[in-house]
């Protein structure tokens, strides 16, 4: 990861030299190896945007991309990669050699046998241009009281403060997702394309939306994974815990876990623990790693409600440790989670999503979800007491909502998606008249590049689609590798 960012960072430094436009690109060359060994030569540049196009007055920011040319001759739409977040930027892939780096590198590659292939960065977040930050905690969180959401939302408010503060020579009513649009449009004309075709993943399909919504045109097709709707920023529980109630039916099938489990199965140990810590917080004395030093940690139901989300094969063991009070790990964690933390994260996260935002009706849904109870508000609650701290300009209800499409869209989505639940992709099929989506059985939110690595029928009719647009012989539902399961870390108890 180092290598490429250092590479992204010395090609900074040649157009911050350079007197830009707006819409002008700086380009150069650049090679990247294949995993058969395959030199590839590619174009990596900057392309130099308003920072607020609403401002005559805006400087001039960098947004940077790549891009690699088709392997076949065809003319045909290029692929705009958009990546996820916001936050999130993938073009140190092309150069570095850490497992995900060689993994999307491959899927990049790949994607060459459909067009020529354009990733792009999103503005506030590109090592060629602005790297917005904002620290994620500064000081220690008391160990002696649970988690709430109240805490949660009054610090979210206080860091959008200081962080507004901190970047006041930045005109951050610019970072909009309406500005990603302008940016991509920008691109698209400065590259010589008429249309391309959009693959978005997570916020990248809500990008993509954003596109079809304003620029229809110039989209001649779309493959999104992940999916995140213009009007979901902010997930349903309920849809959350459907998936999770997926997941446990097939982790209650597991033979070693068959012992460990309660009445009920996992699910049952959730609604067990739910009840547990509603009747009162429990103090956990854990040992300080290489000391004598005992710690006491209070979690309470607020706590619970965050550790109810953890990866797919960890999943299982975290809620039946935690069912049969086994404590000690997640207090370590939690201790971990609540101690002095010097890093930082994307500043365009909280400006781009405040700038999506939600509406009164999705809100109130929101709030009152019946899985509140078991799940909480922590994922939406502080983003959206904060959004009116954030300069970022709401886009409004009318931009939101979905409406009518004939541009021909395959969606990929896993059926353990806990970040964006599948029933967002459910949701948006109506508003498409041409339309696929494919199903991925115990997908979660990468199940899309899953379906790449181990399914490679379905990834050569992906690159048809990609190549073609045409929707005919694709898979409905598909599935995955049963997950490897941990098993907890105790023997089994013996249940009367």
């Amino acid at each position: 990861m180092l290598l490429g960012l250092v590479t992204l960072l010395l090609a900074a430094s040649v157009w911050a030299s350079v007197i830009g436009k707006p819409g002008q690109v700086v380009r150069e060359r650049a090679t990247t190896v294949s995993a058969t060994g395959e030199v590839v030569e590619y174009e990596i540049g900057t392309l130099f945007v308003p920072e607020n196009r609403a401002s005559a007055q805006s400087r001039l920011i960098g947004v940077g991309y790549a891009r690699l040319f088709s392997t076949h001759k065809a003319k045909t739409p290029p692929l705009f990669v958009l990546p996820g977040g916001p936050g999130d930027t993938v073009l140190g892939a092309l150069a570095d050699d850490d497992e995900r780096s060689l993994r999307r590198r491959k899927m990049f590659l790949d994607y060459r046998e459909a067009g020529d292939v354009v990733i792009l960065d999103q503005r506030g977040y590109s090592p060629r241009g602005e790297m917005l930050t904002l620290p994620v905690r500064a000081v220690a969180q008391p160990l002696d009281r649970p988690a709430t959401i109240e805490a949660r939302v009054e610090a979210e408010v206080a860091r959008a403060r200081a962080a507004v503060a901190a970047h006041a020579d930045k005109d951050l009513a610019g970072y909009t997702i309406l500005e990603c649009v302008e940016d991509l449009n920008d691109l698209r004309r400065a590259l010589g394309y008429d249309q391309v075709t959009l693959v978005g993943q997570s916020f990248g399909s809500q990008w993509s939306f954003a596109v079809m919504r304003t620029h229809p045109q110039s989209v001649a097709r779309a493959l999104l994974s992940g999916v995140e709707p213009l009007a979901a920023t902010y997930d349903m529980p309920s849809h959350v815990y459907a998936a999770l109630q997926r997941m446990a039916w097939e982790a209650n099938q597991e033979p070693f876990l068959i012992p460990y489990l309660p009445p009920g199965g996992l699910m049952g140990a959730v609604a067990a623990l739910r009840q547990r810590f509603a009747r009162a917080p429990i103090t956990v004395a854990v040992e300080v790693e290489g000391t004598n030093e005992r710690r006491n940690v209070v979690l309470g139901s607020g706590d619970l409600q965050r550790a109810l989300l953890t990866p797919t094969e960890a999943w299982p063991a975290r809620i039946l440790s935690l069912y049969h009070g086994h404590y000690d790990a997640w207090a370590k964690e939690v201790i971990a989670e609540r101690g002095a933390d010097s890093s930082v994260e994307a500043m365009i996260g909280p400006l781009i999503d405040s700038s999506i935002g939600v509406s009164a009706a999705r809100e109130q849904q929101l709030r009152t979800d019946p899985a509140v109870a078991l799940l909480g508000e922590w994922d939406f609650a502080g983003y959206i007491a904060a959004a009116s701290v954030w300069p970022s300009a709401d886009v409004g209800d009318d931009f939101r909502a979905p409406s009518q499409s004939d541009i021909p869209v395959l969606f990929v989505h896993g059926d353990w998606d806990t970040s964006t639940p599948i029933e967002n992709t459910l949701g948006m099929l109506p508003y498409f008249s041409k339309r696929h989506a494919i199903v991925v059985h115990r997908g979660g939110h990468g199940a899309y590049a899953a379906l790449l690595q181990q399914l490679p029928k379905v990834k050569t009719q992906v690159l048809s689609f990609l190549r073609s647009g045409q929707l005919a012989q694709l898979p409905v539902n598909v599935e995955l590798s049963t997950p490897k399961f941990q098993r907890p870390d105790f023997p089994a108890p013996a249940f009367r």
